[in-house]
């Protein structure tokens, strides 16, 4: 573990959705992992001991809302339950993944604001603040009666990117939907690439006469969605770049979920390398051509910013470093 952090007043938790990332936030902040259980009983009730005291401290609890999402979010708010009646000075929630945040308006006739709903029960629960990786979308942040500093993944992949080499004209960055506009800008600037755009002359839910906007012949594409759920928007859009000239497929999600057998339909996709960051542990089989980047120590710099009561906003940007 790096250097221990020298305020024994915070303490980091982590539940049992996703514990590799919570190692990783540990040791990049330096502060080891609170003791505690957590078991489910054969009915499914989820009972929680806190296996060291709390009382007075400001406690961060590690957890994606992932699948199964229902077990894990029942999980969080019962551990916030639990930090409150034992005095905890504050309880502050980490969520890398926050599941539900697709359903944030409403869409259709009689649809629930499901989003809006687990706002309201984690701040019920007694969470004081939350601290999450690239919500579906910002505006989630509002549903909160509590503050929510909402981390971006558009510095990471910059990083990587321009490690990598792939900045400038030869580059471009693509978002597989007209609804990711933002985030390709977002990242082109940083890239100094150009955008395109797949729409489709349909509804884009039913994939069908998928079409450019923008020029891709001859360059080198990155494909950029926040979650990667079962891979077929990706997977649609890199053989419609193909079809469109591009010269190597890359694809990158702040979130992989892999679900509904996405690992073979990316397989049969014409995508060099899918980059996802750690934000979700799934047991799910993925394609040989993801990479993991971690976002352990960029959530662990926030926590610290936060314990410290130092602006969060020096982590939102990326300045190459040469």
């Amino acid at each position: 573990m790096a250097e221990r952090y020298a305020d024994r007043q915070l303490k980091l938790f982590s539940l049992t959705s996703n514990p590799k990332i919570a190692e990783k936030i540990a040791e990049a902040a330096g502060v080891p992992l609170g003791r505690l259980t957590s078991r489910q009983f054969s009915d499914g009730e989820i009972m929680i001991n806190i296996e060291e005291t709390v009382r007075g401290d400001d406690i961060y609890i590690i957890q994606s809302t992932s699948y199964p999402v229902n077990d894990h979010l029942w999980e969080l708010l019962i551990m916030v339950d639990a930090c409150k009646r034992a005095s905890a000075n504050s309880v502050n929630v980490v969520i890398p993944y926050f599941g539900y945040s697709r359903q944030d308006r409403i869409a259709a006739s009689r649809e629930p604001i499901t989003a809006k709903l687990v706002a309201n029960m984690l701040v019920k629960a007694g969470a004081d603040r939350v601290l999450t990786l690239d919500l579906h979308t910002v505006q989630v942040q509002g549903f909160f009666d509590t503050p929510v500093d909402n981390l971006f993944t558009i510095p990471l992949f910059a990083d990587y990117y321009y490690n990598l080499g792939l900045v400038g004209d030869e580059v471009v960055v693509v978002s597989p939907k007209n609804s990711g506009i933002k985030r390709a800008r977002s990242l082109a600037e940083y890239l100094d690439a150009p955008i395109a755009i797949i729409d489709y002359a349909q509804d884009d839910a039913a994939r069908e006469e998928g079409y450019i906007i923008g020029e891709v012949a001859g360059k080198k594409a990155i494909l950029i969605d926040d979650i990667l759920n079962t891979g077929k928007t990706l997977a649609e859009a890199a053989k419609i770049l193909e079809r469109g000239g591009a010269t190597a497929i890359y694809a990158a999600a702040s979130h992989g979920l892999f679900a509904g057998g996405a690992a073979d339909i990316l397989a049969a996709a014409p995508i060099k390398e899918i980059l996802v960051t750690d934000s979700v542990s799934t047991k799910e089989p993925v394609p040989e051509n993801v990479n993991y980047l971690s976002a352990s120590r960029l959530i662990a710099d926030a926590i610290i910013r936060i314990h410290e009561r130092k602006p969060v906003s020096p982590l939102f940007a990326y300045t190459p470093k040469d």
